[in-house]
């Protein structure tokens, strides 16, 4: 039996659209009846540069690399560089003239300290104000619960242990040892730290300063042996070894703990800041 002209036209003129419909694949699956959907790629996110200070002793840059993978190792697909205030190389400058070179734009500058002072205010502002990419900071690593819980992970480490009844309580204490600034808000938030620190370990927490303000070690662990405490130890609020941790850490009349140093929780804190300084940005341009 012979098909009818007009159904043959038809049925061609069918088949060429439904292929063509196939074949764009942007309206409609390879069926020609259901939704496909094409999600817009994620624009770049911008490149992490961790800020540390710098020191002349060598373990402190190794520290600091050894960070920086532990950082990558988190998040493989995020561009994570290192700049120096002062010191080491590469300085904070060359770092952003080199992602500029590369045809990166954006970074989020998260500054190793541990408190507001000097080098957060003032000296790494400038730094990005001065870059030739689009350069945000991301707020000092301290005070966090994060970096409580990596203090208790290096006294644990170096033999403190919490007392075992209300004798031991009382006669034991903690001194946090950390570099020390002038600015009033670096020491407030020394202070939180070691408030946060008492809470965790259930005995007192003392602040005290290598430079720059008072009490010292040395100060610190005395009045706490006048007042009873003869189970002092010294928890070190250093990113990482130097001068000023190890003169700290030989004022101890016990137990001394190692730098916060490439602790995991220390990688997590990096990239929380990170995470808040990307948020706030991208809340600020919804606005």
């Amino acid at each position: 039996m012979t098909a009818h002209p007009m159904n043959r036209t038809s049925h061609r003129t069918s088949h060429r659209t439904s292929h063509r419909t196939r074949r764009t694949g942007d309206r409609t699956d390879r069926t020609g009846t259901h939704p496909t959907l094409h999600p817009a790629p994620h624009p770049a996110r911008p490149a992490l540069v961790l800020v540390a200070h710098g020191s002349r002793d060598p373990r402190a840059l190794s520290t600091v690399r050894t960070l920086l993978d532990r950082v990558r190792d988190l998040r493989p697909t995020l561009p994570v560089h290192l700049g120096h205030i002062e010191l080491n190389e590469p300085l904070l400058p060359a770092t952003l003239a080199t992602l500029a070179a590369r045809g990166d734009t954006d970074a989020v500058l998260v500054p190793l300290l541990l408190g507001r002072g000097y080098h957060v205010k003032r000296d790494i502002p400038e730094m990005a104000a001065a870059a030739p990419v689009r350069a945000r900071v991301a707020a000092p690593l301290g005070p966090h619960p994060l970096l409580v819980e990596t203090l208790y992970a290096r006294l644990v480490e170096a033999g403190w242990r919490a007392p075992v009844d209300e004798a031991e309580r009382r006669a034991s204490a903690v001194v946090l040892a950390a570099a020390g600034s002038r600015d009033p808000d670096s020491a407030a938030d020394t202070r939180r730290t070691a408030r946060l620190l008492a809470e965790r370990l259930g005995v007192p927490v003392t602040p005290a300063y290598a430079s720059a303000a008072t009490p010292t070690v040395r100060t610190a662990v005395r009045a706490l042996t006048a007042r009873g405490r003869h189970r002092t130890a010294v928890a070190s609020y250093f990113t990482a070894p130097g001068r000023f941790a190890t003169e700290c850490a030989r004022a101890a009349p016990g137990t001394a703990a190692e730098p916060l140093g490439a602790h995991p929780a220390m990688a997590r804190l990096i990239l929380h800041r990170y995470d808040r300084a990307c948020e706030a940005d991208g809340a600020r341009d919804a606005a």
